[in-house]
């Protein structure tokens, strides 16, 4: 890699547009996010604890350690099928085909009732290891709640997340902020796919939309409701491919909620804890971008930029597509490692909410690919204490996003 990206130049601009509360401002949140959130063996905050809701791998081994007999063969029998042994959700994909197709057949032990029962079981599993609480705290949750409610805004804030904990909306109502998820009523709430669609609600309800389902949702009379449980036996997973008309409705919806948000002009779509291994996900982005050339996506990793394949590759193939990781950065499409230059005046700490060491002993990297770290750098944002580098104004700010 020839060329070289200094981090203080686009973190500054960007730090502006999260202040200023004007730019059309999304967030995507995938299943790395809550890897931030450290609790030791009681639930309470403890920086040297375990992850509270561990990642997409540890999740699965987890989830199917929890099945027993002929349950138990049966989905190691499937995963053994898989590229690379799948994940939880193309494995529950494959157990709700099964369903689907086999009738009185027996396969590896189970036919269609027996996989339905799997099925079951395996959301149960998933609900016991996801369904835990946020602790008691500031929390990377807390502070990224924070920074939404910190400024009067001309558009909302729209959150956009592949998890199915109940974590962010934890975070929200402890703040006692407003938010819309989809769901409409009070004793049953209903999905209400005419209200995602619009944009009736005033912009300081914050958005949250659950594109892989989450815990609490359930098929009560052929509608789609939250229960206001933890209850995990009906999620939505787009890799399934045989939808009735109400398992289609949510995530249909949603994802097209995605696609219009990503074609609004002058958009900004901030991705954290996101592997870029979702190809539903990926598509719509990547058309999105393709037709949009105003719209930004910033994808925030945690590796070095060679691990994350999947987002260099989006990013090569859309230049409105930035890569920041922590040794390296693709930005409009070309790819070069970080060089901080001289420290500007008065940005020594702002520089540390972003640069630094991860361990005594490393060299210092970019550190936003971390959640903890990048709430707690939107948090920051409003601290009138840090200031700017050279570019003072939202439209310079603006200008930078947009000629990349």
């Amino acid at each position: 890699m020839d060329s070289v990206h200094n981090p203080d130049r686009f973190i500054g601009d960007l730090r502006q547009i999260l202040s200023q509360g004007r730019k059309r401002i999304g967030i995507l949140i995938g299943a790395g996010a809550p890897l931030s959130v450290k609790v030791d063996a009681d639930g309470k905050l403890d920086p040297a604890g375990n992850s509270l809701i561990p990642g997409v791998e540890q999740l699965t081994n987890d989830a199917l350690a929890k099945l027993s007999g002929v349950h138990a063969s049966a989905a190691a029998a499937i995963r053994s099928s898989l590229p690379n042994g799948g994940n939880i959700e193309s494995i529950l994909s494959k157990v709700r085909l099964l369903h689907t197709a086999l009738g009185t057949t027996v396969m590896d032990g189970l036919d269609s009732a027996g996989y339905a029962d799997l099925g079951k079981a395996i959301c149960a599993a998933i609900g016991e290891i996801v369904g835990a609480n946020l602790p008691k705290g500031r929390t990377p949750y807390d502070e990224l709640v924070s920074w939404i409610n910190g400024t009067q805004r001309a558009q909302p804030v729209e959150i956009f997340t592949t998890n199915y904990d109940l974590l962010i909306e934890q975070a929200f109502e402890a703040a006692k902020a407003p938010y819309f998820d989809g769901f409409s009523g009070g004793h049953a709430p209903f999905f209400d796919s005419v209200t995602v669609a619009g944009n009736d609600l005033p912009p300081r309800w914050s958005r949250v939309w659950k594109l892989h389902g989450s815990l609490g949702w359930k098929s009560e009379n052929g509608i789609v409701i939250r229960s206001g449980g933890r209850e995990c036996a009906e999620l939505v997973y787009p890799d399934h491919l045989k939808y009735d008309l109400t398992q289609k409705q949510p995530y249909s919806a949603l994802f097209e909620r995605l696609k219009r948000f990503l074609l609004t002009p002058d958009t900004v779509l901030l991705t954290i804890g996101f592997s870029f291994r979702d190809a539903h996900i990926c598509a719509v982005i990547g058309e999105t971008l393709a037709m949009n050339a105003n719209a930004a996506v910033f994808a925030f990793q945690y590796q070095k930029l060679h691990a994350e394949e999947a987002a260099r590759k989006l990013a090569f193939e859309h230049p409105n597509l930035s890569v920041y990781c922590n040794d390296a950065a693709v930005i409009g499409g070309v790819p070069g490692p970080w060089r901080p230059g001289d420290l500007p005046k008065n940005w020594s700490e702002i520089r540390a909410s972003f640069w630094g060491q991860r361990d005594s002993a490393d060299e210092p990297v970019f550190l936003l690919g971390d959640f903890g770290r990048f709430s707690r750098f939107c948090a920051l944002a409003y601290s009138s204490d840090l200031v700017h580098p050279p570019r003072t104004t939202e439209a310079d700010a603006t200008l930078q996003l947009e000629s990349r």
